[in-house]
């Protein structure tokens, strides 16, 4: 059997973590999306997963914060996360789930088949004003998210994704931080 949310082999532990982690999700789940953030794999650890409700973040999660213009510091993890969710961002992944052992190999092929969907999504329930790539694995796909076909801006890093899986995230978390300012600037007629 396969994981309808990233194509790999399901055992009943995958599928008990990818429901866990929707439910997480789906509790900091704006009504009205302004950012989506795309990655292209959910991380590994739920230390690294923005919605884990535990907290202390590292990885993804902490530089998505970051990026977000949130400090965590003398907040509880559910109130940086309501912050995350005011503010109108979303994280969401092509492949919903981390890789399995043996598939690290065929991220890019799991990817481009479960990309269709995640546009399909993205359309249909997600609707968001914006969406930022935020993964270089996805550079390959930028042309279907920019032909047109999403009724969104989409937010580029110098015409590519912002690379927030790179070694040193840290600047494009900044360029992205940037850009998202500047548009809520302008859409508030400042």
């Amino acid at each position: 059997m396969r994981c309808d949310g990233c194509g790999q082999p399901a055992s009943p532990e995958h599928i008990a973590r990818r429901l866990q982690r929707l439910e997480w999700t789906t509790r900091y789940r704006p009504v009205h999306i302004g950012t989506l953030l795309l990655g292209a794999v959910a991380p590994q650890s739920d230390s690294d997963f923005i919605y884990s409700p535990a907290g202390p973040w590292g990885g993804e999660a902490k530089t998505l914060l970051a990026a977000a213009g949130l400090a965590l510091e003398g907040k509880s993890a559910e109130a940086t996360l309501a912050e995350f969710q005011r503010r109108g961002f979303l994280l969401t992944h092509v492949l919903e789930c981390p890789l399995e052992d043996g598939e690290r190999g065929r991220v890019h092929e799991l990817i481009a088949k479960r990309f269709p969907a995640a546009l399909a999504r993205i359309r249909r329930s997600l609707k968001p004003k914006r969406l930022a790539p935020i993964s270089r694995a996805l550079e390959q796909f930028l042309p279907a998210l920019t032909s047109g076909e999403l009724p969104c801006a989409i937010l580029l890093d110098h015409g590519g994704p912002f690379d927030l899986d790179a070694d040193a995230p840290s600047e494009a978390a900044g360029r992205l931080r940037q850009a998202v300012a500047a548009l809520n600037f302008q859409a508030a007629g400042l």
